[in-house]
């Protein structure tokens, strides 16, 4: 049984709790268990990752979040820089799904975050187990 930890950027809680709703969903069902933790924003995500990682504590990790475009560049730095740190710890080894929503307004939020349309905390959950798998197969 994997441990895994569930890192969400608490921006947006209604749309979090469908995320966290579907990324737990989907470790449960894979027989796993989990903890969460917040932090402030997107861009806290990969550092919050690898703070957890140096502690051998955590087989994988989901990242969770929401990103809105707004009407300043604030959008394409955060949803970068974000994707970009998380990219570089998978590049280090670590099994991570990122489920860090990139939208154009809230409706898009909400169709990619309800577990009843397009779940994709359980998307990043179920990638989060994939890599994961693959590591293990690969060592």
């Amino acid at each position: 049984m994997a441990h895994i930890l569930i890192v969400e950027a608490r921006f947006y809680d209604h749309l979090n709790d469908m995320l966290l709703a579907g990324a737990r969903a989907a470790i449960e069902a894979a027989g796993h268990s989990h903890e969460t933790v917040t932090v402030p924003g997107a861009l806290e995500v990969p550092g919050a990752i690898a703070l957890a990682a140096d502690t051998d504590r955590y087989d994988a990790f989901v990242a969770l979040g929401v990103v809105i475009r707004g009407e300043t560049y604030h959008f394409e730095i955060v949803s970068n820089e974000s994707a970009r740190g998380i990219m570089a710890l998978t590049l280090d080894g670590l099994a991570i799904g990122n489920g860090i929503l990139t939208t154009e307004n809230e409706a898009q939020a909400i169709a990619r975050a309800d577990p009843a349309e397009l779940d994709k905390g359980a998307g990043a959950a179920q990638a989060a187990l994939a890599m994961l798998a693959l590591r293990e197969r690969l060592a």
